[in-house]
């Protein structure tokens, strides 16, 4: 797996974070912690999307940020569990897998890390 993929993985859990601080912040630290979450992911995301197809880059992240996101909101916040969520999130996330298998790089573009 080459850096740029990582790059993804690591902005999507960011992205977790910053749209979990748009819903549960309540104070400037919290809000603090929104605001930095929200810039690394961003800045991750465009970093990854200089060496990888920006439409793989943003149907990956945004795959693996709402799965988390959905699952994080179950887990930690008394969202209801229910198993239409569960296999949905296990179908985006059978996807965005698709995607990097298939739509791994865009020839001149990628360079192995």
């Amino acid at each position: 797996m080459n850096r740029s993929w990582i790059y993804i993985m690591v902005g999507a859990l960011f992205e977790v974070f910053w749209v979990i601080g748009f819903k549960h912040a309540d104070d400037w630290v919290t809000w603090l912690g929104t605001v930095i979450s929200l810039f690394i992911s961003f800045t991750l995301i465009i970093i990854a999307s200089t060496k990888l197809p920006v439409g793989t880059v943003y149907a990956v992240f945004t795959g693996l940020g709402t799965g988390g996101t959905v699952l994080v909101e179950m887990f930690l916040f008394d969202e209801p569990v229910r198993l239409a969520k569960l296999l949905l999130i296990a179908l985006l996330l059978a996807g965005v897998l698709g995607l990097k298998l298939v739509g791994g790089s865009s020839d001149s573009k990628e360079v192995a890390h």
